[in-house]
């Protein structure tokens, strides 16, 4: 499969709704309208769909690492009732204070995608709704998208921001201009 056949996908702002503070039960976890149905038409024209996502809470103690998989199931089980499916979930468990390589906007999530599903990211499409999603793809070399949900508006106005990265309104258009384009 080629490599612009997988796609990285934020969580928070591009598939569910975004908390003003954040994602700590599954109950907070909704889906932006669209987003579910998105997914399943990327895997039926055959991409990987890989979620990528920053968890501070862990570190936070916000809530536990069986709660996250809770979360994780949740967005799994909504999925798979659209016919969709992620094909792999990365997440950093490190405080905003941490010095890891793998919270955005650093790039270390993107390239242990790019070491598990062994592609270059060069080609892969990396859709996100902040400044730091933006930035980490474009340290890992991978193809930034801005869309509107989530923090999207917000970003789109930011002056850090690289005029040349598309900007569609939602994950559900941006997959519709992909498949339109492949037919």
């Amino acid at each position: 499969m080629p490599t612009n056949k997988l796609i990285i996908l934020g969580r928070d702002g591009v598939i569910n709704e975004r908390s003003d503070d954040l994602i700590a039960s599954p109950g907070e976890w909704i889906p932006i309208p669209g987003s579910l149905e998105a997914i399943a038409q990327l895997n039926q024209a055959d991409y990987r769909v890989v979620v990528i996502t920053n968890q501070d809470g862990l570190a936070q103690g916000r809530f536990t690492i069986d709660t996250l998989n809770a979360i994780h199931n949740k967005m799994s089980q909504a999925l798979a009732a659209e016919g969709g499916r992620v094909d792999g979930l990365f997440f950093c468990p490190h405080g905003a204070d941490s010095d890891c390589d793998c919270r955005k906007p650093s790039p270390g999530l993107l390239n242990q995608v790019a070491e598990r599903f062994h592609v270059c990211l060069e080609q892969v499409r990396c859709v996100g709704d902040s400044l730091e999603d933006l930035q980490a793809a474009m340290a890992a070399d991978a193809q930034p998208i801005l869309v509107r949900t989530g923090r999207g508006e917000q970003t789109e106005t930011d002056p850090r921001l690289d005029p040349t990265i598309p900007v569609y309104n939602s994950l559900s258009d941006l997959v519709a201009t992909l498949v339109q384009q492949e037919e």
